[in-house]
């Protein structure tokens, strides 16, 4: 009676050791299955691998920058290296010592052209004519501009038992030789414009 109890529990010892056995085997994974805890999970003390991460081409459109040469720089330029150097200064006006002069009547259509000397008066029937100054600028160029400060007095001659009356002042200004419409003047009888300046005479 007691070997048959002994191999009766020989035969159920190995067959929980046998269902053990398989339980283990089905734990554990199949080498065919991945995880993703197998590429950071290492046992203690062996290092982890990383795989290298992706590299992107460069975008030759989209960059100018050589990976030889480096990033461009910007070319010097010459306003950048110079300071700004302030434009010179304008000629002065040559001044002249008489004015050219015209004159019209308007009652006879009678013009004349006469020459003022700088600070002395000149007539011209009713009118005397003073220029105080007379300017050239942009002298030796293609268009030279004259212009002259002229009063006008109208002083009717004295005649024979009659006192004159007062001189008086019809226009004072400058005058401009190429807009002798810009300050002209007007006078109900007679009409004057600046002709040009009078150059100095050459020193002997």
């Amino acid at each position: 009676m007691r070997p048959r109890v002994r191999l009766a529990a020989g035969l159920i010892g190995g067959a929980a050791l046998a269902a053990a056995a398989g339980f283990a085997v089905l734990a554990q994974p199949s080498g065919n299955q991945t995880s993703d805890d197998s590429s950071t999970a290492a046992p203690p003390g062996v290092p982890v691998i990383q795989p290298p991460p992706e590299v992107t081409p460069p975008d030759n459109d989209a960059s100018d920058e050589s990976p030889v040469s480096g990033p461009k720089k910007p070319a010097a330029t010459n306003s950048a290296a110079k300071p700004d150097e302030p434009p010179p200064p304008p000629p002065k006006p040559v001044r002249s010592p008489a004015a050219a002069l015209q004159a019209l009547d308007k009652v006879t259509a009678e013009t004349m052209r006469f020459s003022a000397p700088v600070g002395q008066p000149v007539r011209y029937k009713n009118l005397v004519f003073t220029v105080k100054v007379c300017e050239t600028t942009g002298l030796g160029t293609a268009s030279p501009q004259s212009s002259a400060y002229v009063v006008i007095d109208f002083a009717p001659p004295p005649s024979e038992g009659i006192a004159p009356p007062p001189p008086r002042q019809v226009f004072k200004g400058w005058m401009f030789a190429n807009s002798p419409g810009l300050n002209a003047f007007q006078h109900p009888t007679y009409d004057a414009w600046l002709v040009t300046c009078i150059a100095p005479a050459p020193p002997a």
